[in-house]
C-alpha cells in the first residue's frame, strides 16, 4: 500500500487505526465514516492533491465494499 495512503504509522499500537475506529463505532456509524471519507476525497481532489486524494477515496470505498461484502 502506498505509504501516503497507509501509512506506517496509522499501525504503531499493535492495531490499525481504522480497525480501533470499526471497533469503537456501530456498524451504521462505521458506514458514515468510510462514506464521509470517500466524499470528502472526491471532492477535494482536483483542488488539493490530485491522485492522492483519489487512490484515497478508492482506498475508502474499496474497505465499504468489503464491509458489504461481508454481509451478503
Amino acid at each position: 500500500m502506498d505509504s501516503k495512503i497507509n501509512p506506517d504509522h496509522y499501525k504503531i499500537g499493535g492495531i490499525e487505526t481504522i480497525d480501533y475506529i470499526e471497533a469503537k463505532l456501530t456498524k451504521e456509524q462505521f458506514k458514515g465514516y468510510l462514506v464521509g471519507n470517500v466524499i470528502k476525497y472526491i471532492s477535494r481532489f482536483e483542488h488539493k492533491n490530485g491522485l492522492e486524494d483519489l487512490k484515497k477515496a478508492d482506498w475508502y470505498l474499496s474497505r465499504l465494499l468489503k464491509g458489504y461484502s461481508k454481509s451478503l
